[in-house]
């Protein structure tokens, strides 16, 4: 089980909903190449509005259906691993924005195995 505590940097992926790699969804791609990569964990969170670089307006509105909703990805761990992470992500976001952020992990703990 990774142990993680303290200082830790944060990178997070906005892209859209519809992009692909190898007919699979971007974050799906990057969240089990984190997982491979043995990074402490990837959560993919599903945007109801948003733009970006193309000022295009994604929205979940009736009226204005949007197939192609913002969704960011977003994973924690220690520096020197995430930004071991960071040439996956080139290879993998044509379109979208990485961000990092130093961050400070409180508390980190798995849910216990249920039998």
């Amino acid at each position: 089980m990774t142990r993680l505590t303290g200082r830790a940097l944060r990178v997070t992926i906005f892209i859209g909903e519809t992009d692909l790699w190898h007919h699979r969804p971007v974050y799906t791609e990057i969240v089990h190449r984190a997982h491979k990569a043995g990074l402490a964990g990837a959560s993919v969170f599903r945007g109801i509005e948003g733009f970006g670089a193309s000022s295009l307006i994604h929205t979940h509105r009736l009226l204005s259906l949007s197939e192609d909703l913002p969704v960011a990805v977003v994973i924690v761990d220690v520096e020197d691993k995430i930004r071991a992470f960071l040439p996956e992500l080139d290879v993998l976001v044509k379109e979208g924005l990485v961000i990092l952020d130093d961050c400070e992990v409180i508390r980190y703990a798995g849910r216990g195995k249920t039998e």
